[in-house]
């Protein structure tokens, strides 16, 4: 299935749902009002290995927690991403059993060539 994990509150999130004119068959998850559960977790990890690549290192709660990203496990990440929706790395884009995390403009542009295949 066809979605992406995005803030509506987030301005960055708004710009690229518009960039990418996005079509009904993607379902939209805002992570405030649908957390990210393990199950959803796991489906992403299971396209990335990954954890830490899924985690927002620059999330603003960070700040108060203290972390020191060079011994963190990726089990420590599992959790984190579990405990907040802003640790997730925004927005998440899985489609066409591709996945596309975060806002940088390559990304950004990856994605939306691959939208605009179908």
């Amino acid at each position: 299935m066809n979605k992406l994990y995005y803030l509506s509150s987030c301005s960055t999130c708004k710009r690229i749902i518009n960039q990418w004119s996005l079509n009904e068959s993607i379902n939209r998850i805002d992570l405030k009002k649908n957390p990210l559960d393990e199950k959803q977790l796991n489906e992403l990890f299971e396209i990335t290995y990954s954890y830490e690549a899924l985690f927002n290192k620059r999330a603003q709660l960070l700040k108060k927690l203290n972390l020191n990203f060079n011994i963190l496990k990726e089990n420590d990440f599992k959790k984190l991403l579990l405990t907040h929706y802003s640790f997730l790395k925004r927005p998440v884009l899985l489609f066409n059993n591709k996945i596309y995390i975060g806002n940088s403009q390559k990304t950004v542009e990856e994605a939306e060539i691959e939208l605009c295949k179908n």
